[in-house]
């Protein structure tokens, strides 16, 4: 078998690094011995075999659990990154022979849920063979698995400043204050900024894109801002709004239904809504699998026919 060397004394195989990437991962020799469809002697065996090649401990038990020691982590790094490397090699070549088919691992951020399920599903119809992998996070979550290479492709609203990443925009995103319609101001045809000082704000975490939007659109017109309460679900904000906890700043995406329904009603702040593009990201040195390509041009040709305009309802002269 394959083995990788390192200087002497140091010498092991791809299948002993991958077997240590999935304990590594788990943090668990009977998860990693199911999903490699080993046997728990056989795994442990091999990350001990591991372990004398390197020298080191690479894991230490505590009670049940077991932690990576700093030679694990280190390993691991390079583990990930060697793992990632051989799916898409192996994803590559299976295309080549069969067309479009293996997988694709996508994160969403938490408010493109409301309408990335109708985009993926349409993919799949066109692409039979391909396997989705679906991951719903916050943004310190999406932009972590950017950092660690974790995912092919990315829907999210403003892509992070800190790292390389290109971005293809492929719908408005539109944000709006909502309040239940027996709000004071929901009966108002037009709301100022200033109207808003000292009304309760149902926020997100800090750190949420949506509540940096906020902020800076409330600060640019000098009004200090309210927090209520702080949620980290977009569901959790729009029933304490329907409520009558307090007022939300959301993306219209994904309050359609409660809008359709007048359980939710804009408020008709002047300024708003402030419209940003949903995005299409990946880390700039990432190599697009041909299942990540196709899902792209799929994503830029069909998502402006296939989602609902925004924006409209809740726009100010």
């Amino acid at each position: 078998m394959m083995g990788l060397s390192s200087g002497a004394g140091m010498h092991f195989t791809f299948r002993q690094l991958q077997i240590f990437e999935a304990v590594a991962r788990l943090l668990s020799f009977s998860r990693a011995s199911e999903e490699l469809h080993l046997t728990q002697p056989a795994v442990s065996m091999q990350i001990k075999q591991l372990e004398d090649f390197v020298g080191m401990p690479l894991f230490e038990q505590m009670g049940k659990r077991i932690f990576l020691t700093h030679a694990g982590e280190e390993l691991y790094q390079h583990a990930r990154v060697i793992a990632r490397q051989l799916k898409d090699a192996r994803e590559a070549l299976e295309s080549l022979r069969e067309g479009i088919s293996g997988r694709l691992d996508i994160a969403i951020i938490s408010t493109a849920k409301y309408f990335a399920p109708t985009l993926l599903s349409r993919f799949c119809v066109l692409y039979p063979a391909v396997q989705l992998k679906l991951s719903v996070s916050n943004r310190a979550g999406i932009v972590r698995q950017l950092h660690h290479n974790e995912v092919d492709l990315v829907i999210m609203g403003q892509p992070p400043q800190e790292m390389g990443v290109v971005m293809e925009p492929f719908a408005r995103n539109a944000h709006i204050i909502v309040a239940p319609p027996t709000h004071p101001l929901a009966a108002e045809k037009t709301v100022e900024v200033a109207d808003l000082a000292g009304e309760d704000f149902l926020l997100r975490e800090k750190g949420s894109g949506t509540r940096q939007l906020l902020e800076r659109f409330l600060l640019a017109h000098g009004v200090e801002i309210h927090p209520r309460m702080e949620m980290s679900s977009n569901e959790t904000i729009k029933q304490a709004t329907i409520a009558g906890m307090g007022i939300a700043f959301l993306s219209e995406h994904s309050v359609t239904l409660e809008l359709e329904t007048k359980r939710l009603k804009i408020l008709p702040v002047v300024g708003l809504p402030i419209i940003r593009d949903w995005n299409l990201v990946h880390h700039r040195d990432k190599r697009l699998s041909p299942v990540a390509r196709a899902f792209k041009a799929f994503l830029l040709e069909q998502a402006p026919h296939m989602l609902p305009v925004v924006g409209e309802r809740g726009m100010i002269a």
